[in-house]
């Protein structure tokens, strides 16, 4: 399953910049916002997750954020990232890898993910992304999710994707998060098509 993934990521940031596909934002404003909400300091661990061409990394860094880390399967988004960033990618830490075979090497006070979840459409996926999640991220730490919401696309490029309300999410997530806020965004991707992303920020608690 993850050498497919990585095959099918790879050939989609072969064939596109950045900048053409779907998901793609200039600026990151919601993501950024519920970031921030958390409280989180500026020499604090944020990890995100399907980062790999985000311009997500690049504002992180200029609002002063030391210690970002950018997890993705592709090793083309990567590269399409470090490249527009020139010498501030050696201030970032790049982590090629599937999520849900991630195994942490340390804990994170921010979890983003605007990228992976939501195409996670196998239980045992979905199941052994909650348990990196929690390897992963400290104790009072934040996890902010953008996933399709309820009327959002039923693929993504060309893949299925499985749509998340805020009940759903929390059942997945468990016990140990407390839901802190929500939200719904319609993004309108390059082409001028909607597509309706839900935002959740939870605290982990247990």
């Amino acid at each position: 399953m993850s050498e497919r993934r990585q095959t099918h990521w790879n050939g989609v940031y072969r064939a596109r910049h950045h900048r053409d596909v779907s998901w793609y934002q200039e600026v990151p404003e919601r993501s950024l916002a519920f970031i921030h909400s958390t409280g989180v300091a500026r020499d604090e661990a944020i990890i995100d997750i399907g980062g790999g061409a985000s311009t997500l990394v690049d504002c992180l860094l200029d609002r002063g954020h030391t210690d970002v880390t950018v997890l993705d399967i592709s090793a083309g988004a990567i590269e399409q990232a470090r490249s527009r960033l020139g010498e501030r990618a050696g201030r970032v830490h790049w982590i090629e890898a599937d999520v849900t075979a991630f195994v942490p090497e340390r804990t994170y006070a921010v979890w983003h993910d605007r990228a992976a979840l939501h195409f996670l459409t196998d239980a045992q996926d979905r199941m052994r992304y909650v348990d990196v999640l929690c390897r992963a991220l400290q104790p009072g730490g934040h996890v902010v999710l953008a996933t399709f919401g309820p009327d959002g696309p039923l693929k993504c490029s060309g893949l299925d994707i499985r749509r998340y309300t805020v009940d759903g999410t929390r059942e997945l997530l468990g016990a140990g998060f407390e839901l802190l806020h929500h939200d719904l965004e319609e993004h309108v991707t390059p082409s001028g098509a909607p597509q309706q992303f839900l935002y959740t920020s939870w605290v982990r608690v247990a």
